[in-house]
């Protein structure tokens, strides 16, 4: 990554990317540094992996920070937001990116796993949202992008749990863009869809999907695939965009 010192569309904007210690999160903190946002990178757990994240955003020229923080816990998510505007005194891009995945056949799926799952997407969306948006709202300005999931859309077997908590972030996302629309405030949902690259142990091997979930590009996408799509509704060139649910899977699911 290199920042260019003539472009950055993104300076003086603080953006929060929730999950970003590797893969997709990672990618977007990286993009939205280099176009001159602050970015802080978070993890709930992994303080090695997000200062290194952070790291080298600032080795590039960039400016980044790193928070730790369980985000299902309330009040020690409205610590992550509150922690960023006392720093800052805003929060205008906020992309809720962190999830926690896992395979199992339905019968199998215990409940304390059910909860986990859904705990982590939705819950943690909706808290760090909910401690978001007064500023947003207060600025007059904000961009909110969830990351959903493509179980959601077209079923995928051993995935019961991780495709209801992606397709809640569904009706998440046009609430907040029919609420916050007046105020500045675009939400937006980006669906990525067989996207390769290491993972880590407990996000499973990819679920079960029918037809065998073949991309019509006939290949699997990356992390900076999907972070390029995030970036640009977070750029002037994604103002006039919300409520809407985009899909970043090679053509593995037509609307």
């Amino acid at each position: 990554m290199t920042v260019s010192q003539t472009s950055r569309p993104l300076a003086g904007q603080v953006a929060l990317v929730t999950g970003s210690a590797r893969r997709i999160g990672r990618e977007t903190a990286l993009l939205l540094a280099q176009d001159g946002a602050h970015v802080v990178v978070h993890a709930r757990s992994s303080k090695a992996e997000i200062e290194a994240v952070a790291e080298e955003i600032r080795a590039a020229g960039g400016s980044a920070s790193a928070a730790l923080a369980d985000i299902t816990v309330e009040g020690e998510a409205q610590r992550l937001v509150g922690d960023i505007l006392a720093t800052h005194g805003r929060l205008d891009i906020l992309v809720n990116n962190a999830a926690v995945r896992g395979e199992s056949s339905f019968a199998d799926i215990s409940f304390d796993v059910w909860k986990k799952i859904y705990s982590v997407t939705v819950d943690g969306a909706f808290l760090v949202t909910r401690a978001a948006v007064p500023s947003m709202v207060k600025h007059g300005y904000g961009r909110i992008v969830s990351i959903g999931g493509v179980a959601a859309h077209i079923g995928v077997a051993n995935r019961a749990h991780v495709a209801t908590a992606k397709a809640a972030l569904v009706g998440f996302t046009k609430a907040l863009a029919v609420e916050y629309g007046a105020h500045g405030v675009t939400a937006n949902l980006v669906v990525p869809g067989k996207i390769g690259g290491p993972r880590s142990p407990n996000s499973g091997a990819g679920g079960i999907f029918p037809g065998g979930g073949h991309p019509l590009l006939g290949h699997e996408g990356e992390p900076r695939n999907v972070a390029e799509i995030i970036r640009t509704l977070a750029l002037p060139a994604g103002a006039f965009v919300t409520g809407q649910t985009i899909h970043v899977s090679g053509g593995l699911y037509l609307p």
